[in-house]
Parts: C-alpha cells; structure tokens; sequence
C-alpha cells in the first residue's frame, strides 16, 4: 500500500561515486541528492530550487487545475518556463502537468550547475534523474519487493547524456499510479518528458500482459530513448538500455 509519508531513501545508499562530490538539497516537499566533479555553491542552488519551486507554486494559486488535473493542461501565456515545460511535456505523455514536476526540477537544475562549469552532473530527485557523464555511469534499479530489485543497473554511456531517467511505479512511494508496476523506467533526453512517460507508461501496466502495450505507447514518443518494465520476476526493455548487475 502507498502511503503519504515520507519514505527515506535508503535506495541512496548503494551510490559510490567517489570520484564526485556529494550535496543534500532539501526545500519543502523538494528533496535532492546531487552528485558534481567539483563542489557547488550549496546556497546559491538553493535559492535557483526555491525559484523553480515559487514558480510552480504561485501558478497552482491562479489555476488549482494545474495541481489536480490528470489530463493534459493549457496553461497561460505568461506562465514560468518551467510551467510551461512542464504543461508541455506532460501534453506529449497524455498525463496531468504535476506528473512531470520532479523531472523538470531536476532538468533545470541540472541545467543551472552545467553553466557554472560542473562537467558530471547527477540529480536524483524521487527517483528521477539528471544525468550528464564525462565516462559511463551506472543508474542502480529499485523495484520494491520485485526479485530484481536491487540486483540490476542500468549503464549510460557519457555521448548519451545530458539524460533523464525517470522512474515510476503503483507499488513503491507515494506518488499516484494507476498501475502495478514495480518499476518502470524510461530513458530520454528531456527529464520532464521522461518523467510524464514514465507516468503514463506505469499506468498501463496492471499485469505482465501490459508490457507490450506500455512498451509500444513509450517507444512511439519521440526522443524516448529506452524503456525498462518490471512487475514481480517479470522484465521487458525496449531501446538503448544496457544491463547490468548492480553497482555498490
């Protein structure tokens, strides 16, 4: 069963990363492990965190909709760019905006350190990721009580990132689902759309009988680049995904 209390993030843990440094972001509801070659000014990110989230918040004051909604969502013409992203990458999906808000945060930010010269740059916000490499990396898979959880990685190749990989699942974390899965992962470039099709895809899927539908409906959206399903023993992948057991 889901729950709406918080749920620590034990997955974290298995990150060894030595070569990178290591910086904890928490504002509100908003919780970020970041990982840089070189430090960061953890103040200065804070704030651009607080922006992105005073943006989304002050919106949901004009139109609650934008908080609610399970549907694609048309949003003003003067609204915040991450608004905007958001609304847009979540129409593609076919999902309510606030289904892409993680990846969006993370995008942004992401984006943010890039220009103050962090070359590798990882943001893991709930379980969606920004990910930008100077040499292979590899993204740990969580999938609940599932046999495979916590036994197989996902390696990213550096020429693939800057790379969203978003996860989603009905039967892990407090996030709203539709579905059973107990992990579905989707690799693309943008991490709002990442996030939304992740989204999407894990409502599909209430047995292993919708893998291929969920399989199908990610990999016709432009710019996903690959898609993991897990639900039990059970795993299916499409695309530019690459296996391996896990990285401690």
């Amino acid at each position: 069963m889901k729950t709406n209390k918080y749920q620590k993030r034990f997955y974290r843990d298995w990150v060894k990363s030595k070569d990178l440094v290591k910086t904890r972001i928490c504002v509100r509801q908003t919780d970020l492990e970041i990982l840089t070659d070189r430090p960061i000014d953890k103040k200065n990110l804070s704030r651009r965190l607080m922006l992105y989230r005073s943006d989304i918040e002050n919106y949901i004051t004009r139109d609650e909709k934008f908080l609610t909604s399970l549907r694609p969502l048309s949003v003003e013409a003067n609204a915040p760019l991450i608004v905007k992203e958001m609304a847009r990458q979540a129409k593609i999906a076919g999902v309510g905006p606030m289904a892409a808000v993680a990846g969006a945060i993370a995008g942004f930010l992401g984006r943010d350190i890039f220009r103050m010269g962090c070359k590798d740059v990882i943001i893991e916000n709930g379980g969606d990721i920004y990910l930008r490499a100077t040499k292979p990396r590899y993204v740990n898979i969580y999938a609940g009580n599932s046999k495979l959880s916590g036994k197989i990685a996902l390696k990213i190749e550096p020429q693939e990132t800057p790379l969203g990989v978003c996860t989603s699942s009905g039967s892990v974390g407090h996030s709203f689902s539709l579905g059973n899965a107990d992990s579905v992962v989707i690799l693309a470039r943008n991490v709002a759309l990442a996030d939304a099709v992740a989204t999407a895809s894990a409502n599909m899927v209430k047995s292993k009988e919708d893998f291929k539908k969920a399989v199908i409906f990610a990999s016709s959206i432009r710019n996903v680049r690959g898609v993991l399903i897990i639900l039990g023993s059970s795993i299916i992948f499409w695309g530019r995904i690459r296996l391996s057991a896990l990285k401690r």
